[in-house]
């Protein structure tokens, strides 16, 4: 079982930065993959970026050279730096964590908004 806690959600200007943070309750090189998801108002959850236990990253092409994955196993939390906010990046922002027995895990969510 991983439990999940992102921080670091708010109210920000286009062109602005924030940090998310998504904390787990075990040993992130216990986790073959963490990954943030996000919903839109009206939309489908979707994939953002993902690493993986080896420290490969993955963004969407939507994000790709805005937000930047990282990761403190001492903590471990796996971050997501987002620069350059457009409002369509407004959403609820989850992390989902794949356990090594390939269980999925997520948590509650932090929401974003990007407004002037």
């Amino acid at each position: 079982q991983v439990q999940l806690a992102e921080s670091g959600g708010g109210l920000v200007q286009p062109g602005g930065s924030l940090r998310l943070a998504c904390e787990a309750s075990r040993s992130i090189l216990e986790i073959n993959a963490v990954s943030w998801y996000r919903q839109a108002p009206g939309k489908e959850r979707a994939l953002v970026a993902t690493i993986t236990r080896s420290g490969s990253t993955f963004y969407v092409s939507s994000v790709k050279g805005r937000f930047t994955l990282s990761r403190d196993t001492n903590e471990n939390t796996v971050y997501l730096q987002m620069s350059s906010l457009k409002p369509d990046d407004t959403a609820v922002y989850y992390c989902n964590a794949v356990a090594s027995d390939n269980s999925r895990h997520w948590g509650q969510g932090t929401r974003v908004t990007v407004s002037s």
